[in-house]
């Protein structure tokens, strides 16, 4: 080679011979050589690749090159997690259908991952928007049905007013719809859930067994699972009696309850507003409080909010009678949505007491005395001796602990209890570009699952796509109007589709016999090769798609169709990449900028200096710089890159 490199001279020649050759193909039957699965998470068909998607590639390219050095035999796949929202919106904006809308973005970026040399084997490749996949995934869905797994409920929902569709409490970042961006409103909808909540002991506990994955990332799923001890109290309404349940890690602190609290989201709201002369001005102070984002909510800054009710609750463990209000800080999503307030003992029941006049008595004194309700300028939270608190007056509080759970419990009005932060995974989602869920439903009402035989249930393809008024797919008679393969009558079609992470939860199992036709995988080859040995990919899904993609292994595990419960060995959760960063790479002037790494924290990258000439340059740059993102259209395309350094 003379003078300067030009790639398109070479690489062209040699990608096309490593295509002939087969050289990146794993084979299908077992061999000699170990197994070595290396794998990233597949991309969005968006239409063009970044230099993010670089680095990720590139960095499990690197892998699978080396290991088959070292004698591996390696599968190394790729494909494309197809369906969802950008595509429908697509189909809306530009008037194309979302199918071709994808196809064409899967044919450009196919074709730049080849340009990029990288070596996978293209044979395995697979789109979930292909029904031959998405007929697995309905598949899937059927055997959860059939195990309880799946259930359909009415609920309260996190919903999208832009894109038109309900959101999982993972799919919504301070407030917002991790998408669209809108401000996330509450309705009450029908909806499909999966039972993640049967498998979240097993979710915590296995994270142990995860040697492979980063702390950092083990630890958030750990906060978003959420497990908390304590007790369950069974407090009841004086109006009607009913019984309202509360969850709370301080039962030690029950006996000073001196107000009750429900979150705005509530069920138990309207009827406690029938014939309630102030009923408007509640609903329009609770309309106020579910307008607040969840941050906001949380908040221990943020002065809190609530409204009487006019109703009276009675504390079982001493016959008092006291106010039940509404109030923002109460959420539907941690306990039971019902809260008791101790404000001598909570600081957050502290200060809502104070601004609402409401009483504030100790029952857990200082170890050195002097608590008074009255003079308290905070709560106290620490450990001391039980007063004002019936049979354990004068025990320390941290021994009164278990004894007073025991004593509620052998009076029937509580138990010991653990407390989960996770909810069952709401999976439906009011829009086309998604696997339809494949149920009907009688004219009773009663739920026929769709048979095996009659799979997958396909996207019609005369679809109008206006960006109003819901979901396209209930506006198609003839999708929603099908006949009972139970009774031959006319039934009704559901007409919601899943939730996209629902796809992106098992692909990993189908790369190893893609193009099975007779069953979701081969269950032989699947042991063979997983769990994957190098899992690659982007620190943002620590919570949605791992944690979900573990609760399906777990699940298909239990079916006896896998022979493994964790789904990836090891775990390497990439950093950002920034424009900046290729702003030096073609020698714009060398710059002092400081770049977060999302694994090691702040980091200076320094050319010389805050005194030197670069620094300048930085300042000029440090505007533009950004993370490259899909959604905030400022990536640096790979095929630039590519086209001038090889």
């Amino acid at each position: 080679m003379l003078g300067e490199y030009n790639p398109a001279s070479y690489e062209a020649k040699w990608q096309e011979r490593w295509e002939r050759e087969g050289i990146f193909q794993a084979p299908d039957d077992p061999g000699p050589k170990p197994t070595y699965y290396c794998l990233m998470m597949f991309p969005y068909p968006s239409g063009d690749l970044h230099m993010g998607h670089a680095c990720n590639y590139t960095m499990g390219d690197a892998i699978s090159r080396y290991r088959r050095m070292r004698g591996f035999e390696v599968l190394h796949p790729m494909g494309w997690d197809a369906l969802g929202l950008p595509a429908e919106n697509a189909a809306i904006q530009a008037g194309v259908h979302p199918a071709g809308w994808t196809q064409r973005n899967i044919d450009n970026m196919r074709r730049q991952l080849r340009l990029a040399g990288l070596a996978y084997d293209w044979r395995r490749e697979l789109s979930t928007a292909h029904p031959g996949y998405y007929r697995w995934t309905q598949w899937i869905f059927l055997r959860m049905l059939e195990r309880g797994l799946a259930y359909k409920k009415e609920a309260l929902v996190n919903w999208d007013p832009v894109d038109e569709t309900v959101l999982a409490n993972e799919q919504i970042h301070d407030g917002l719809a991790w998408r669209s961006g809108a401000k996330v409103e509450k309705r009450w909808l029908s909806q499909w859930f999966l039972k993640i909540t049967d498998y979240a002991q097993r979710l915590l506990d296995d994270l142990d067994g995860l040697p492979g994955w980063p702390e950092h990332v083990k630890q958030q799923q750990r906060n978003w699972l959420g497990r908390s001890e304590g007790a369950r109290i069974d407090f009841r309404l004086e109006a009607t009696g009913e019984t309202l349940s509360v969850f709370t890690t301080r039962p030690d602190t029950v006996y000073g309850v001196t107000f009750m609290v429900c979150a705005p989201e509530h069920p138990i709201i309207e009827r406690l507003l029938e014939g309630n002369p102030r009923a408007e001005a509640i609903r329009r102070a609770v309309e106020g409080m579910r307008a607040q984002t969840q941050a906001e909510r949380m908040s221990e800054e943020r002065e809190k909010t609530g409204v009487q009710t006019g109703h009276f609750i009675l504390n079982p463990a001493n016959g008092g009678r006291v106010p039940l209000l509404i109030a923002d800080y109460a959420l539907m999503d941690y306990g039971t949505g019902i809260v008791m307030g101790v404000p001598a003992h909570d600081q957050r029941d502290f200060l809502f007491a104070r601004k609402y006049g409401l009483p504030v008595k100790v029952v857990i004194q200082h170890p050195q005395g002097g608590l008074r309700g009255e003079t308290m300028t905070e709560a106290y939270v620490g450990d001391g001796v039980m007063q004002d608190s019936g049979p354990f007056d004068g025990q320390p509080s941290r021994e009164a602990y278990p004894r007073m759970i025991d004593h509620f419990a052998g009076r029937g009005f509580g138990a010991r209890t653990v407390n989960w932060r996770l909810r069952d995974w709401l999976i439906s989602r009011q829009r086309y570009w998604g696997v339809p869920i494949p149920v009907l439903y009688e004219a009773d009402g009663a739920i026929t699952p769709v048979p095996d035989d009659q799979l997958p249930v396909a996207h019609p393809r005369d679809v109008e796509f206006t960006g109003r008024g819901g979901n396209p797919l209930a506006k198609v008679p003839a999708f929603v109007n099908a006949l009972s393969p139970r009774t031959g009558r006319p039934a009704r079609r559901e007409t919601d589709t899943m939730d996209t992470f629902v796809d992106s939860s098992w692909y990993f199992l189908r790369f190893v016999s893609p193009r099975n036709g007779k069953e979701v995988f081969a269950t032989p080859h699947v042991n063979r090769w997983l769990p994957v040995s190098q899992y690659i990919g982007g620190a943002e899904h620590a919570v949605m798609h791992l944690l979900y993609s573990r609760f399906f292994t777990k699940v298909l595990c239990d079916m006896g169709l896998v022979a493994f419960e964790e789904p990836f060995e090891n775990l390497f959760t990439q950093g950002m990449v920034c424009r900046t960063a290729y702003r030096l790479a073609e020698g714009r002037g060398r710059v002092w900028v400081p770049y977060k790494h999302v694994d090691e924290g702040s980091l200076l990258v320094t050319a010389d200096g805050p005194s030197g000439s670069g620094y300048a340059a930085g300042q000029r740059v440090l505007a533009e710089m950004a993370v490259m993102s899909k959604s905030k259209l400022n990536g640096v395309s790979i095929e630039e890159c590519t086209g001038r350094f090889g």
